[in-house]
């Protein structure tokens, strides 16, 4: 992905913000808890997560392929983190806990799905970044990957964020 995100790329976020964003992402937004999301990167140009294969993934049981639901949920879930973290990068002037409190407006707008390859592996890596954050609407593109690095799947998608 060439890194095209509006917020620069040395930001280094605070521990408080870190672990406050992954309890929201991996905890209190149930439905990634339910996937079994779990971010592995948090910097402001691109975000990764993983989502380790489990039966209860299973969308073609013949294959043991992972349903296009978890791809396309991750996707969008991922999307959003990316805009958490530009959004918490645009406001460094601000307390940790009182970044955190932006993201209660945000919400997906539009998500587009590709579906590449069939989506086969003992885990998946997902990453996103932020194409353009505006005061009202941000744009995000995100890749779904197995284990050995293949894309298997992309999403675009656009997020209301105030």
């Amino acid at each position: 992905m060439p890194h095209r995100n509006p917020t620069p790329p040395d930001i280094v976020f605070e521990d408080e913000f870190i672990d406050g964003l992954k309890k929201v992402f991996e905890e209190m937004i149930v439905f990634n808890h339910l996937l079994g999301l779990k971010i592995t990167s948090l910097k402001t140009d691109r975000v990764t997560a993983r989502i380790d294969m489990r039966n209860d993934l299973v969308g073609h049981y013949a294959y043991n392929r992972i349903h296009g639901g978890v791809i396309s949920a991750g996707l969008d879930a991922m999307g959003g983190l990316a805009v958490m973290v530009a959004i918490g990068a645009r406001h460094m002037d601000e307390a940790p806990m009182q970044r955190l409190q932006r993201f209660a407006k945000l919400g997906t707008i539009d998500l587009r799905v590709d579906y590449l390859r069939p989506g086969i592996g003992e885990w998946f890596e997902l990453r996103a970044e932020v194409m353009r954050l505006g005061s009202r609407v941000a744009s995000t593109r995100m890749e779904f990957l197995g284990a050995d690095g293949k894309l298997l799947s992309t999403g675009t998608a656009a997020y209301i964020v105030s």
